[in-house]
């Protein structure tokens, strides 16, 4: 039987060879779990369920987190080498992407689990979120226009992942307000709510668009890449989200906060806006 990394000369080639695309598996299990509680027949077993991959979730990104920093202190100068690269670096977009989902599991499970201090805690890592969201959003384009090779026939739908996080930071941010009062500082949380979900919808449409072109002049993508077409689903599925979540909240904040006549205006945008989508 061979060992683990049986392939690694040395044990810090585990560090070195380390790369965020890894960070699509904490998309991936924390997006299940909190789709677990959502499902009509959900039943305890499902909530423990859910709560244990939920917990894993939190460890697999710890690791995954503690890797990462490990190569931009060990290895700087090959881990900068990633703002070069056309494809891995476009998976800097899961890293807080898989954040959102532990917040939003802070919300979901934390609270029973922990009390209220879960809410501050997951206030924090929304900031943090936010800010990783933000910075890969713009800096990937950036490196995207002025240092990489991109060629439209190789181009496939994880262009989406750079920009898509800001929009599921903006869903945090409407699961983040139920658990808040009513005040002023909730009614700001909402307004970037809604301007991290332009930061992203907008030009994930416009990427969407792109990725048409491509289809219908080189036609459909190599194999080994065809499973990224869902991450089409994506901006489509996450912005409805979004909007529902902060029209949701928008109607109980925004009358608190003297913006009586928007309460309804972005609950009504949210079930428009979503039946769009």
């Amino acid at each position: 039987m061979k060992k683990p990394f049986y392939q690694l000369n040395h044990s810090k080639d585990v560090i070195r060879h380390f790369t965020p695309n890894w960070f699509t598996a904490t998309m991936g299990t924390g997006v299940v779990s909190m789709i677990l509680i959502q499902l009509p027949f959900a039943q305890s077993f499902l909530f423990t369920l859910a709560t244990w991959l939920w917990q894993f979730n939190i460890v697999l990104f710890s690791v995954f987190s503690v890797l990462y920093l490990l190569r931009w202190f060990l290895f700087p100068h090959e881990a900068k080498q990633i703002f070069n690269h056309p494809n891995m670096s476009l998976f800097l977009g899961a890293i807080p992407m898989g954040l959102a989902t532990i917040l939003n599991g802070f919300l979901s499970f934390g609270i029973g689990l922990y009390g209220e201090v879960a809410i501050h805690i997951a206030q924090a890592l929304w900031y943090i979120d936010v800010f990783l969201a933000l910075a890969i959003a713009w800096i990937v384009p950036f490196c995207m226009f002025s240092r990489q090779n991109h060629q439209l026939h190789t181009m496939t739908a994880i262009w989406l992942l750079p920009v898509v996080a800001c929009e599921v930071a903006a869903s945090s941010a409407g699961m983040l307000v139920a658990h808040l009062p009513a005040d002023v500082h909730s009614f700001h949380l909402l307004m970037a709510g809604y301007v991290l979900w332009g930061i992203s919808v907008l030009p994930a449409f416009a990427i969407l668009t792109i990725l048409m072109l491509r289809m219908a002049l080189h036609q459909l993508p190599e194999k080994e890449v065809a499973i990224s077409s869902w991450l089409s689903l994506g901006p489509i599925g996450t912005g409805a989200l979004g909007l529902l979540l902060l029209g949701q909240q928008a109607q109980r904040v925004a009358p608190n906060v003297g913006f009586e006549q928007f309460a309804n205006a972005f609950q009504a945008l949210g079930v428009v806006g979503s039946l769009v989508l």
